[in-house]
């Protein structure tokens, strides 16, 4: 079987280079963070320029960390924006690999199996990785970063952190030069996968480097981490199975949706209240849009002090049928909510879960279901859906969206939390 050749390429910075590109600006050059100033000097930046951190700012550090002394400009999120550069940037992916060949890995990053397109264009895996980063940067002015690999596992190593120390920004590895090179590298945080607890443990076990757990005992990591040892060992080698087909192929067993939000300010009991029904409405209309159902559900909340404790609650339902009904639903996270929420505590956190999904098709009415109120309450909700489809999703609100310290119509402008810059 001939060896297979895999590219990674990460955009530097996306965000702010996007922001810059907008504005005629080099990252490399322009001090520039991306963060919203209304939410606050404590307010996290989603991105900082690369001339930012070669001044030695942490990236996702916050607005009050950023020296007093350093002038940069600071760009509103417009998420809209990055995602309309990110579908571009996957068309240029396109004009040389077919999308079976691609993987997007996130908004900025993205695998591809360029193995049976080297004859094709008669070119090297590093000359066609150059190939597409300059027609990023040519179209777009956004600058790439590459790792190449036999495999993905060490394509990612390869772009994590051997192209940092790369001039053209490329990095290459094949088992025997990922063993050479980086087999005594630390920290082992640096290596996909590897966190710091999971750092932590090995270092106990006086495993500090990739090599040392390839040489470890394999009972002894087995013991440590169940099954997730084979993957450590794998990769500990330089090794990794999983091809693009697989996946591709791969379907989750376990199906969810969720709705979950960091609040603004700290809420009193009554006002996370609403927030909860107003989250459990989008996700009952997203149930029908989706034309889903659900046979569980869960609430998360996190208290004000658990920013610094970690102090939370939560709970679950399980239906005796599965649902899609607002009139079941809303009514179901009240009740987890009434039972496990403290009222005297003030709550910014929470998290919605509708879990053990299924599509419509596959359910059959109980006899303990009216089917036409069923069916009723449904076709409201998809008209509904039509309407805010058509003429925007503030088009239809209900009267507790317009309330104090409701959070729906802000977020209808959002995109994952953030301005979507419409």
């Amino acid at each position: 079987m001939a060896q297979r050749a895999y590219l990674v390429i990460d955009l530097k910075s996306f965000y702010a280079s996007v922001e810059c590109a907008e504005r005629g600006l080099d990252p490399l050059t322009t001090n520039l963070v991306v963060a919203d100033p209304d939410r606050s000097k404590n307010t996290i930046c989603l991105a900082i320029s690369p001339s930012m951190k070669a001044l030695g700012i942490r990236n996702r550090c916050r607005l009050r960390e950023i020296p007093p002394n350093i002038e940069y400009i600071t760009a509103k999120p417009r998420m809209q924006l990055y995602i309309d550069y990110s579908a571009e940037i996957y068309a240029i992916y396109l004009s040389y690999i077919a999308k079976e060949d691609i993987h997007v890995y996130s908004i900025d990053e993205a695998f591809l199996d360029v193995t049976d397109y080297l004859t094709l264009y008669n070119t090297t895996p590093r000359d066609l990785g150059k190939r597409i980063m300059k027609d990023i940067s040519d179209k777009l002015h956004i600058r790439a970063t590459c790792g190449i690999g036999t495999n993905m596992y060490l394509a990612k190593i390869a772009l994590d952190i051997v192209s940092k120390h790369s001039p053209d920004f490329i990095g290459e590895l094949t088992e025997e030069s990922f063993r050479e090179k980086l087999w005594n590298h630390r920290p082992l945080t640096d290596f996909w996968r590897i966190g710091h607890g999971t750092e932590r443990k090995l270092r106990q076990y006086g495993m500090e480097t990739m090599k040392d757990i390839a040489m470890a005992d394999e009972e002894t990591l087995y013991k440590l981490f169940g099954i997730d040892a084979e993957l450590m060992i794998d990769h500990a080698w330089g090794r990794e199975s999983t091809t693009m087909a697989d996946i591709h192929n791969y379907h989750s067993k376990n199906n969810s949706l969720t709705n979950g939000q960091v609040l603004m300010k700290d809420y009193s009991y009554e006002d996370a209240l609403l927030v909860v029904k107003e989250m459990a409405d989008l996700l009952c209309l997203d149930l029908v849009d989706k034309h889903l159902l659900t046979r569980s559900i869960s609430l998360y909340v996190g208290y004000a002090d658990g920013f610094t404790d970690g102090s939370s609650t939560g709970g679950s339902i399980t239906f005796e049928d599965e649902t899609s009904s607002d009139f079941i639903i809303i009514p179901a996270f009240e009740q987890i909510y009434a039972a496990r929420v403290n009222p005297e505590k003030k709550i910014r956190r929470l998290n919605l879960c509708c879990s053990s999904v299924i599509p419509e098709e596959y359910h059959q009415y109980n006899m303990f279901v009216d089917p036409e109120m069923t069916e009723k309450d449904r076709r409201a909700q998809r008209a509904a859906i039509e309407i805010k489809k058509k003429f925007g999703k503030d088009a239809i609100l209900k009267g507790m969206n317009l309330l104090d310290n409701a959070t729906t119509r802000t977020r209808n402008h959002q995109i994952g939390g953030h301005n979507s810059g419409e």
